[in-house]
């Protein structure tokens, strides 16, 4: 059997989009698809509970698995959907299941109350899970295409090949992104593109080619187009996740601190992207 699609749910309406892209992702994939609502841990934080509160969260959740299972079995009957309902935080419950799951997929942000999906978890998984994680913002279909970003490094080489497979999953145009910035000292208000000449563009272009050569080697069938041009990433990159179903980036790029789990970028785009973001890294 094929490792599971894991996805985090607690009730909002940004996880139920999380869990209706991870049904159609697991059954892209063939795989079953894991749900998964963090319950407190009384007997951990027992001191601390007023009575009857861990007997509230424990139904609150099985209202919230029940709803997902549901909304699944109407959407997409032929997945098969397994429950789990941890006593642990939101994102180690998350974490422990990455370590044997094809994706983990989360909403990007849940309501800022007790045991429920916060940001900050969805920065804790995205930076040390064991397989690329998607975080959903917006839902956006219909588009036929994948977008991803890449700068050269290494975790962008890893978002290359989830793109290719993710593309080839769907059926969809591959668009490959890689934006150098504006130069030193060009106005930002003048929108002319610079000539095609660039000395910069051009080594980024053939740097993003020869990263390209064995991936479209391995998928010829998939329709892909190079963007390389001088512009901030954020905006490329923003730009293009509004003509995208998917966009996939890096953990972190070559800019930053090294110490970071998640680079700057990636960062602001999980919450920019106008479509669902997955994030993964190079292997350690």
């Amino acid at each position: 059997m094929s490792d599971p699609v894991v996805v985090g749910v607690d009730g909002t309406g940004r996880s139920l989009r999380a869990l209706t892209w991870g049904a159609h992702e697991a059954r892209m994939r063939g795989a079953d698809l894991v749900v998964v609502h963090a319950l407190p841990r009384y007997e951990a934080d027992f001191p601390f509970f007023p009575p009857g509160r861990f007997e509230e969260a424990e139904a609150r959740g099985h209202e919230v698995v029940a709803e997902a299972v549901a909304l699944v079995r109407e959407t997409h009957p032929d997945v098969a959907v397994v429950t789990e309902q941890p006593m642990q935080t939101p994102a180690q419950a998350l974490l422990e299941r990455s370590g044997r799951a094809q994706v983990v997929a989360l909403g990007a942000k849940g309501e800022d109350v007790g045991n429920l999906l916060l940001g900050s978890t969805v920065l804790q998984v995205v930076g040390h899970a064991d397989c690329p994680v998607v975080v959903v913002g917006h839902a956006s279909a219909g588009h036929d295409r994948v977008a991803v970003g890449t700068d050269g490094s290494p975790d962008s080489g890893a978002a290359l090949a989830l793109a290719f497979e993710e593309a080839r999953l769907r059926g969809a145009r591959l668009s490959v992104v890689s934006a150098l910035g504006l130069p030193q000292g060009w106005p930002r208000h003048l929108l002319r593109p610079l000539p095609p000449d660039d000395e910069e563009l051009l080594r980024r272009r053939e740097s993003v080619e020869a990263q390209l050569t064995a991936l479209l080697e391995e998928h010829p069938d998939t329709e892909v187009s190079l963007d390389v041009h001088h512009a901030e990433p954020l905006t490329a990159l923003g730009e293009a996740s509004h003509r995208a179903d998917l966009l996939v980036l890096g953990s972190r790029g070559r800019g930053g601190f090294h110490g970071l789990a998640v680079g700057s970028t990636t960062h602001r785009m999980l919450h920019l992207a106008g479509c669902p973001v997955a994030v993964t890294r190079a292997a350690p």
